[in-house]
């Protein structure tokens, strides 16, 4: 699903426009935020494209959905 990624005035958001739904980041998986999984406050974790630790937000990516327990929805 196309996510962007974006600063906003607390840290990290993920904008599905799809679902018109934004989200703070609240924990990210890999420090450079790319190739892992971020959760969403509403708990829903994305999967993030592996990208240089120096893309520019705000992008938009190709994000994968999965459950808690690592199964993708």
């Amino acid at each position: 699903m196309k996510v962007m990624i974006r600063k906003s005035g607390t840290g990290l958001s993920a904008y599905v426009p799809k679902k018109d739904l934004e989200e703070p980041i609240i924990e990210t998986e890999m420090a450079a935020l790319w190739g892992g999984y971020v959760l969403l406050k509403n708990g829903w974790k994305l999967v993030l494209p592996e990208m240089p630790s120096d893309t520019r937000l705000p992008v938009t990516v190709n994000a994968r959905k999965i459950s808690a327990d690592g199964d993708e929805e």
